[in-house]
């Protein structure tokens, strides 16, 4: 029972005893009678008023119980995300977003630091993303995103952290269609530089996530 529908009832019971003892008193003045008669209007103006905050309440109740039954439809349409024991086994994380799948590859794997030239690690990390993408997403679109942490370029030969991050997208683009056999017209590149951080970059863990390529599989 809710707290509006107890306080109206406990008000319907004041109203009741008010009356009962109005005509339980046979000398009642004309003071009273018009002390009753404000009592009883203050209890009808709080018996509206309670009504309508119980209106206002159901109705609340029921659009947080169509937002969670909405919310509840998009945890099922959710595709699984099978687990992938050779990317676990180099550390390079994937996840669904936005109902595509997402992997995310490091750069600690991937390139040197302020670089983008792969290095060998790299290069074999791909070879198993290319797999993983053949075998699983085929069909899919693969928009290779660079990202970078929020350190300005200090040490190397890119303007700015875009520069940079188009680069080393471009770098994963040409060894997954050159050496993995990836079709280059399913690929799609972009740069982010240090616009869209899964982490803050106030410290060296955060950035270090930040610091990343991503493929996503749009279907």
């Amino acid at each position: 029972m809710s707290a509006s529908t107890i306080r109206l009832r406990a008000l319907l019971a004041r109203l009741l005893a008010l009356g009962v003892a109005l005509l339980g008193s046979a000398c009642a003045s004309q003071q009273e009678l018009v002390e009753y008669q404000d009592e009883v209007r203050a209890l009808r103006e709080e018996r509206t008023q309670l009504k309508k905050e119980h209106r206002q309440l159901q109705m609340q109740n029921e659009s947080y119980e169509i937002r969670l039954a909405e919310a509840n439809q998009k945890m099922t349409d959710l595709p699984d995300v099978p687990n992938y024991a050779d990317l676990d086994a180099l550390g390079i994380d994937y996840r669904t977003q936005g109902g595509n799948f997402v992997i995310s590859i490091p750069a600690s794997i991937t390139f040197a630091s302020g670089q983008s030239e792969l290095t060998k690690e790299g290069r074999n990390a791909l070879q198993t993303v290319a797999k993983t993408l053949a075998k699983d997403y085929g069909g899919g679109t693969y928009w290779i995103e660079g990202h970078t942490d929020s350190d300005p370029i200090k040490k190397s030969k890119w303007g700015t952290n875009r520069d940079l991050s188009v680069a080393r997208a471009m770098a994963v683009l040409h060894y997954l269609v050159e050496s993995c056999g990836m079709s280059d017209e399913q690929c799609v590149v972009a740069g982010h530089g240090q616009y869209a951080p899964i982490a803050e970059n106030q410290d060296n863990a955060g950035k270090a996530r930040n610091r990343r390529v991503e493929i996503v599989v749009h279907r």
